[in-house]
């Protein structure tokens, strides 16, 4: 565990945290338990949006099952060689904002050696991933405050279809460090949003993306990924439960006509650089 880069989370305290037995504790006296399977729950109460935040088991596994199906593994395998191929020395420290199960972070860890700390807002995802993947760092926090990470010592943020900081990525990344952000492409999705929303709205985010990002970061390079795989009722249903958190009721009766389907799925990732 990249214990040593950890920062704590309780309110206006930020020190580093260490190592002691079964908990992190900072040199304040606050503490926290490593779960376990290896995680460890920085989460503040105020930090919460609900008892159970972020993904479900349920939701978890259907992410899974599309994975091992092979669906969206083009995108996931594309986002970790574009991380991969970047000028990284073999100490270096990346970090995944809504790291979920820990796919992408693994991948990466696979291609070259890393440091790699993976944050989700969610326990359940925290300990699936550090079940999977005892050799990386899993924390539980809410990459929308504060990260639990010290200033300058990431070379890598990650962000794929998930959370984005940008004053925090900058804040933790070092001088000219990177940050690499997949968003869903515009027809991401369209054709199952089209039959369960009874309409496919073409719904672009990288001008906001490109917004929020400009004053602390330069944009180095774009690109896109996409696949469209004849999809069974099965793995249909698998991405509304991860991806729109289950079918909402007044789309039930749509949902029950879905038979098989090609679907696209699209992503487009943003590789920026730190700014001075």
């Amino acid at each position: 565990m990249a214990v040593a880069l950890l920062a704590c989370t309780s309110r206006g305290c930020g020190l580093p945290l260490e190592r002691r037995e079964r908990t992190l504790a900072c040199a304040s006296g606050h503490s926290y338990d490593v779960a376990r399977s290896g995680y460890v729950n920085l989460l503040q109460p105020q930090d919460r949006r609900s008892p159970r935040a972020g993904d479900s088991p349920e939701a978890l596994r259907a992410r899974a099952d599309l994975l091992s199906a092979g669906v969206g593994l083009s995108i996931l395998n594309g986002f970790a060689e574009r991380a991969a191929a970047l000028d990284l020395d073999d100490t270096s420290v990346v970090t995944d904002l809504g790291s979920g199960g820990g796919d992408l972070l693994a991948r990466l860890a696979r291609r070259r050696p890393i440091t790699g700390i993976g944050i989700d807002i969610s326990a359940p995802a925290a300990d699936q991933a550090a079940r999977r993947f005892p050799g990386l760092t899993w924390l539980v926090a809410n990459a929308d405050r504060r990260l639990p990470l010290v200033d300058g010592s990431v070379a890598l943020v990650l962000s794929l279809h998930g959370r984005r900081n940008p004053k925090e990525s900058s804040r933790v990344l070092a001088p000219g460090g990177f940050l690499l952000v997949g968003v869903p492409a515009p027809d991401d999705l369209i054709e199952l949003r089209a039959v369960v929303q009874e309409h496919g709205v073409v719904r672009e985010r990288a001008d906001a993306l490109l917004a929020e990002h400009e004053a602390l970061f330069t944009l180095v390079k774009r690109t896109s990924i996409r696949e469209q795989p004849l999809l069974t009722r099965e793995s249909l249903l698998n991405l509304l439960r991860g991806t729109y958190r289950g079918a909402r009721r007044h789309d039930a009766e749509r949902v029950e006509t879905l038979d098989s389907l090609k679907v696209t799925l699209a992503s487009e990732s943003f590789l920026f650089r730190r700014r001075a």
